[in-house]
């Protein structure tokens, strides 16, 4: 039997602050000797997949090759810029290969980005009919499952109005319930799930459990890596737009952990993957105990305080520091921004060093825990992000002896007062 979804050597450079032809006022002659160019570019790296990108350029993707059987859920993970949304957006046919071949065999449906699928200024009742048109049924098949639909989304009150008013959240619950319900024969799903809450994200992942077992094709990207092996079958590692590991989801979930561990545990930061414009970067992190020593693991209780170093390459005002501190799985633990805090940050050219004191965190122990780290401007634009600076493991004491280090009994211990009533 063919694979749903097939992927052979598929390749993606992108250039870098150039427009496309016909904009930024070039005239014919500047258009045309642009477009000879990008095809010399493409026929190169057909004859030849394992040049280098122009020097304007980079590759998002290099010779990824996979296949999706008919009827499975496959996983997609991989750190933020390993090329899993661009891989996705070629699948879903919102940009092409510079090189290699996409396979699709049925009818797709795609839930992406929020802001994507939609037309902004009809409603959600005419966006529901618009997106069964574009998936080829007809009227009265869409007016069958319109009622399930609207009970699913949970947005009956707000159905008449233009989805451009929409929260996120509301958005996303009517995406899915038009992508989930309409039933593709192939359904592909990016992270914009955790928009919603943790009851509509349960439902979501019952509702694509159930339409597996119906025989959909569902591809899946989730940085949930405790849900990737119980919904996913097999799954794909991408690491710096290159495939990592392939094959059953629970030792490919594991290949990424173990991947994550290697590299927090360096806490030197200049060659770690980030984003962001660059104009500082985070070198150093580590966890430091009362007298400033960096530290392995975590005493459960304890305070828990984050040291940053940075570097910045120009005088930056008003910008603001974020750290988080999720568990291995994903969860995230404790969040610390420098505007909730009230403490202003303005850089000077050169290095600075900050901290981040979170008291008494009482985190499980058995867990590990790893910190991301934000710069970001006042408009909220990102100037350096790091994920998986620091890695700990949480440890207890003779007080903690009688907990256990489940993490599906949560990551947070708070007293309990029990009593008869």
């Amino acid at each position: 039997m063919h694979p749903a979804i097939r992927v052979q050597n598929v390749s993606k450079v992108y250039r870098l602050g150039s427009a496309g032809p016909g904009m930024g006022g070039r005239n014919l002659t500047e258009q045309a000797r642009q477009v000879f160019a990008n095809t010399g570019r493409k026929l190169k790296a057909l004859v030849n997949p394992g040049a280098a990108p122009p020097q304007d350029g980079y590759w998002a993707l290099k010779d990824v090759t996979f296949d999706v059987p008919r009827g499975e859920v496959m996983g997609v993970i991989g750190r933020n810029g390993a090329g899993k949304s661009t891989l996705l957006k070629m699948l879903s046919r919102i940009s092409t290969p510079t090189s290699g071949r996409i396979e699709v065999r049925g009818r797709m449906g795609t839930l992406l980005e929020v802001g994507t699928g939609f037309h902004p200024e009809l409603s959600g009742r005419e966006n529901v009919y618009l997106s069964g048109s574009i998936l080829g049924m007809s009227r009265k098949e869409i007016q069958a499952k319109f009622a399930d639909i609207v009970e699913f989304s949970e947005i009956g009150k707000f159905l008449d109005t233009p989805v451009k008013w929409y929260s996120s959240g509301m958005y996303v619950r009517l995406a899915f319930a038009v992508a989930a319900h309409l039933e593709p024969e192939i359904l592909i799903v990016d992270e914009v799930l955790a928009v919603g809450d943790a009851a509509f994200q349960r439902r979501c992942t019952d509702r694509m459990a159930e339409l597996a077992g119906r025989g959909l094709t569902i591809l899946f990207v989730s940085h949930n890596m405790q849900l990737i092996p119980r919904l996913c079958k097999h799954a794909v590692y991408l690491e710096q737009g290159a495939v990592a590991g392939v094959g059953d989801a629970g030792p490919v979930t594991q290949q990424y952990l173990d991947g994550l561990l290697a590299a927090a545990r360096n806490g030197d930061l200049r060659d770690k993957p980030r984003t962001g414009d660059g104009r500082a970067k985070f070198i150093r992190a580590s966890v430091i105990d009362a007298a400033g020593r960096p530290l392995t693991v975590f005493p459960s209780g304890d305070d828990l305080c984050v040291r940053l170093e940075l570097e910045a390459g120009e005088p930056l005002d008003d910008v603001h520091l974020g750290v988080a501190i999720q568990t291995l799985y994903g969860t995230k633990v404790l969040t610390g921004w420098s505007p909730e805090g009230r403490f202003p940050v303005n850089l000077g050219r050169g290095p600075a060093a900050f901290e981040c004191r979170f008291e008494k965190a009482d985190i499980r122990p058995g867990q590990t825990v790893l910190v991301n780290l934000t710069l970001a401007t006042d408009a909220g634009l990102p100037v350096d992000v790091v994920e998986n600076a620091v890695v700990l493991d949480v440890v207890g004491s003779e007080k903690h002896a009688h907990l256990s280090a489940n993490p599906d009994q949560g990551v947070w211990v708070a007293p309990q007062h029990w009593r008869r009533v």
